[in-house]
């Protein structure tokens, strides 16, 4: 899978439960998160997404000094906008372009590293930051809001759904 397919996969993941979820859950804090809702992972995920895409006109990438927009946690029609735009400009983009991420390994001011990355390395990051964060929303879900069914491949890495099924093919 290249790294826009990954990206589209992603997107149609979010799209399909955020459309699913009534806007009193996405907004509901969750003590499983310690009173963070399904809406700032949503922010959060979108946030590292919008905040590569922003960076590619520099070629330089801070993911510690992303724009964080409250709107995106608040309104789920604002989400799938941004998800939307998100997955448009990321099919026209260049996965071998050279990038400078900077990076962030403490909380001091001290000065920060910056590494040579590609979009399509960074594409992967925020593939797999993502997945890690639909997890982590599908456990929530599925401890406090058991009656809304989760696609149960939700927040699961490819490989390990490959893995579970070449497990299932042995053994038929």
């Amino acid at each position: 899978m290249e790294a826009q397919q990954g990206t589209l996969l992603i997107k149609n993941q979010m799209s399909a439960l955020l459309r699913q979820l009534p806007p009193d859950v996405y907004t509901c804090p969750i003590a499983l998160f310690h009173g963070s809702t399904v809406g700032q992972h949503f922010r959060h995920i979108l946030e590292f997404y919008t905040c590569l895409l922003e960076g590619c006109d520099k070629a330089y990438i801070d993911y510690g000094s992303r724009a964080r927009n409250d709107s995106i946690a608040e309104n789920q029609e604002i989400a799938i906008s941004v998800l939307e735009s998100v997955i448009s400009a990321v099919v026209r983009l260049d996965v071998r372009q050279v990038l400078q991420i900077e990076s962030e390994f403490s909380d001091s001011s001290t000065s920060k590293p910056t590494y040579l990355s590609s979009l399509g390395r960074e594409l992967q990051y925020a593939f797999d930051h993502a997945v890690h964060h639909l997890a982590i929303i599908r456990m929530g879900l599925e401890a406090h809001f058991p009656e809304i069914s989760v696609d149960p491949d939700l927040g699961v890495a490819p490989s390990t759904l490959r893995h579970r099924k070449e497990c299932t093919t042995a053994e038929i």
